[in-house]
């Protein structure tokens, strides 16, 4: 691992997204379902702690069991489980720093230069939200954003929005490359998905 890999940046609050229903999982909680001998959340948590100067979790059931972990759960204020957009909404409402970054909790394997690359590209380009991406896909539940995107984001919420990507689209949003580590960014949706992972 690579010395920028390894560099905590300053300013930023990371949320781990686990606030959905989990349908596609047969309605497991999918932070805690196990993988490796541990719930899928803490292996999210472990790749993305180091990178960051705050954590919080985003749930919306099992607040006890995700609390356990050592940092903030915050529930959606968006009820009907809004998805991502709402999760974003309730951490920017707490964080205390000048950035936030998103990750999904079924995401065990996200980069470790997640947060310096994001955030290198967004300042370099002055966006106000950069977004990962590989070959042609954009992964929009990690994302880079300006706390004070929040009055907007809750504007986009109260109008009805929930998909991610109609979002940034109306903001200076800036998609960075991770080409090189593709795999990084695949997650377990599905129990037939969690079993491959498993097998892996």
């Amino acid at each position: 691992m690579t010395a920028t890999a390894l560099r905590r940046v300053v300013g930023v609050t990371g949320i781990v997204l686990a606030g959905g229903l989990g349908r596609r999982m047969g309605h497991a909680d999918k932070g805690l379902v196990e993988f490796g001998g541990r719930p899928m959340i803490a292996h999210a948590l472990d790749r993305l702690a180091p990178q960051v100067d705050a954590i919080l979790i985003n749930a919306n059931q099992n607040l006890e069991r995700y609390a356990a972990f050592g940092y903030p759960v915050v529930p959606d204020a968006v009820g009907g489980f809004a998805g991502p957009l709402a999760g974003l909404h309730a951490g920017l409402a707490r964080t205390a720093t000048e950035y936030a970054v998103t990750a999904p909790c079924d995401s065990p394997f996200l980069p470790a230069d997640l947060v310096a690359r994001l955030h290198a590209e967004l300042i370099g380009d002055r966006a106000q939200l950069a977004v990962a991406r590989t070959f042609d896909q954009p992964h929009p539940v990690f994302c880079l954003a300006r706390r004070d995107l929040l009055p907007h984001l809750a504007a986009f919420l109260a109008g009805g929005g929930r998909k991610m990507d109609l979002w940034y689209a109306t903001l200076r949003a800036i998609e960075v490359r991770f080409d090189d580590e593709a795999d990084a960014f695949r997650n377990i949706n599905t129990a037939d998905e969690l079993d491959a992972a498993r097998r892996a």
